[in-house]
């Protein structure tokens, strides 16, 4: 709990300011747009229905693909003007949470304003206000309430939503809760929900103050609320001042996926540059895509990859000409294709492969992938979260013709539950988990070698190429972690009891690296 809570005034910083620019965003666009709604009928309707179509998009999916977007943008302002922007972590997050605040503003300011009596504003033209002073004077005042609700509600959402920006590579309170989902560390989940609702509350509390001080016209009120607000943001904020008003080097930016041994492998590296002296920045639950394109990118520096995910996914080869013939053509294509440097392979595989509980297979007379064909269609097929989508799924599926009963998806840490309940008959596991081995599990053979190698690889962007240190790192790793030391690291972070930390079974595996 101590080391969480040591994270906690850089992730609630980042979880404010976030949370803070998307509203005044939203705010800067809905409020004008609800003015002009509340007189225009025609784009009050317009209006409400592109911000709830929105809406209806989920929240992770909109952060999702502003990335995309936003790198495309970037490609193209660098290739025309001559320099590009981050389209990591900050930007998406904060474009896609103003989209999110804006219905509530919007909807509740063309309400209020809507709302008034017109005998009111008739009484306000008549002793010769022009429109903006019956504006700003009378119909404003009188639908601040209905406004502020809306603003109160806009800003909870916003709150909420920012936890959801962690995977497209932004700091929140969401890393405690994508991390501590992932490996079971439910005191992690806790605290990132108990930050965020916290805030939540505090935010939703202090806006109601400042509602209640203008409904009852006590300008103590509403500006010492006002004044609160203003001072907490700038108190949340003090931690990301420090670092900015002094000078220090540029950081590291080590990147990481969305599962435990990426979580080690990245604090690895990070304590080996850290050992050094450099400063490093982490950046954890990237999804593959992403993760992938920030290298190449340039917005992170280094991270592990596995070469069956980089052949299939970003060269889109489907054959499997062997393990050094897949690498050998990697380091020279992602080179060629990207400027990203294939530095070194670190000396295990990480492979996709299908487990089953030992007793079942048995029972079944499963072996390989050859027998499931036969069994498949009475049996529950469990994967992670991408691997029905991914070209390894297309090509065992094509090579075997396994038609399932049914296909469910979990997060792995889940998917290992999912078999041990019975709730799914065999996995997409992953052959460097330590719960193969502790859960008694058979891994299928591949007769028809359908699924690629799936060599740990540490990759560097195009602007780090020849840099010493990330070059120094590569020797050190390079060949250096065996599978079994890299299942000891992954289950001491995934076991359910004595379970650590990824930094602690970072230290562990990096001094058997030696």
């Amino acid at each position: 709990m101590a080391e969480l809570l040591a994270l906690l005034p850089q992730r609630l910083a980042w979880h404010a300011a976030l949370s803070a620019a998307a509203l005044a965003l939203g705010l800067a666009v809905a409020l004008p747009l609800g003015f002009a709604a509340a007189r225009r009928p025609g784009l009050r309707w317009v209006a409400l229905a592109v911000t709830g179509l929105v809406q209806t998009i989920p929240s992770l999916a909109l952060l999702a693909l502003f990335y995309p977007l936003l790198l495309l943008l970037s490609s193209l302002a660098k290739a025309t003007l001559g320099f590009g922007f981050p389209a990591l972590g900050f930007l998406p997050a904060l474009l896609a949470l103003s989209l999110y605040a804006m219905l509530p503003i919007l909807r509740n300011t063309a309400a209020g304003l809507a709302g008034v009596d017109p005998a009111v504003t008739e009484a306000a033209r008549g002793v010769g206000m022009t429109p903006r002073q019956s504006l700003t004077k009378v119909e404003l005042p009188l639908a601040a309430p209905v406004i502020l609700a809306g603003v109160r509600t806009a800003a909870v959402w916003t709150i909420g939503g920012a936890t959801l920006a962690t995977p497209v590579g932004q700091t929140s309170l969401g890393d405690y809760i994508f991390s501590g989902l992932q490996t079971e560390a439910w005191d992690m989940v806790l605290v990132g929900c108990a930050a965020s609702a916290a805030l939540a509350l505090v935010v939703d509390q202090l806006l109601g103050l400042v509602g209640r001080g203008l409904e009852q016209r006590r300008p103590v009120l509403w500006g010492g609320a006002l004044a609160a607000l203003g001072l907490g943001l700038v108190a949340a904020l003090a931690p990301l001042a420090a670092p900015a008003l002094s000078p220090r080097p540029k950081a590291y930016v080590i990147g990481a996926k969305n599962f435990s041994e990426q979580y080690v492998l990245a604090e690895l590296m990070a304590q080996r540059l850290e050992g050094r002296g450099a400063r490093v920045e982490r950046r954890i639950n990237l999804g593959s895509a992403v993760a992938y394109r920030a290298l190449a990118a340039g917005e992170i520096d280094a991270y592990v990859d596995y070469t069956g995910t980089l052949w299939a996914n970003v060269l889109h080869r489907t054959d499997n000409p062997g393990r050094q013939a897949v690498l050998d053509a990697l380091r020279g294509e992602l080179a060629r294709r990207d400027g990203v440097v294939l530095a070194a392979p670190l000396g295990f595989e990480n492979a996709y492969a299908f487990a089953m509980k030992r007793e079942r297979a048995q029972a079944l007379g499963v072996k390989s992938l050859a027998d499931l064909s036969a069994k498949a269609p009475s049996l529950v097929m469990g994967g992670d979260l991408e691997f029905f989508s991914r070209p390894e799924w297309t090509a065992v599926d094509k090579a075997y013709g396994l038609k399932f009963k049914a296909r469910r998806q979990f997060q792995p840490t889940f998917m290992y539950r999912a078999l041990a309940s019975g709730e799914a008959d065999v996995i997409s596991a992953f052959s460097s988990d330590g719960r193969i081995a502790a859960d008694d599990l058979v891994v299928l053979a591949d007769p028809k070698g359908a699924l690629p190698p799936y060599d740990a690889v540490l990759l560097v962007s195009p602007g780090r190429a020849d840099d010493p240190e990330l070059k120094a790192l590569a020797a050190s790793l390079s060949g250096k972690l065996t599978v079994q030391a890299m299942r000891r690291a992954n289950y001491a972070v995934d076991r359910d009891a004595g379970k650590q930390s990824p930094a602690a079974a970072a230290r562990e595996l990096g001094a058997a690296a030696r």
